[in-house]
């Protein structure tokens, strides 16, 4: 089994910034994937960053220039530095790591971003 504990969501104004951290822990193989979803109200859950095990990432065109994603293999961790904020990056944000065809979640962070 692989756990997720997240860290670093809030309240933010426009045009702020906000760290995201995801740290795992259990069963965990060399070679898997990081990344964040993010699920508004009423919205379904959307990609916001991944990053391959060789540190390959995509981005969502929303949040591309803005966002960005990095993974620390040797602590088991990914990070997303948010900046630029805007509100409709209102969401709980959630970490998954993907290894042997298994998608692990973490519990998820809320980020509001609102004046």
């Amino acid at each position: 089994q692989v756990q997720l504990v997240e860290s670093g969501g809030g309240l933010v104004q426009p045009g702020g910034s906000l760290r995201l951290s995801c740290a795992a822990s259990g069963s965990i193989f060399r070679n898997y994937g990081m990344g964040w979803y993010r699920q508004a109200p009423g919205k379904q859950r959307e990609l916001v960053a991944r990053i391959s095990s060789g540190g390959n990432t995509n981005y969502a065109d929303s949040v591309k220039g803005r966002f960005t994603i990095s993974r620390d293999n040797a602590k088991n961790t990914v990070s997303l530095q948010m900046n630029s904020l805007k509100p409709e990056d209102t969401a709980v944000y959630y970490c998954y790591l993907g290894q042997l065809g298994n998608t692990y979640w973490g519990q998820g962070t809320q980020v509001t971003v609102s004046s």
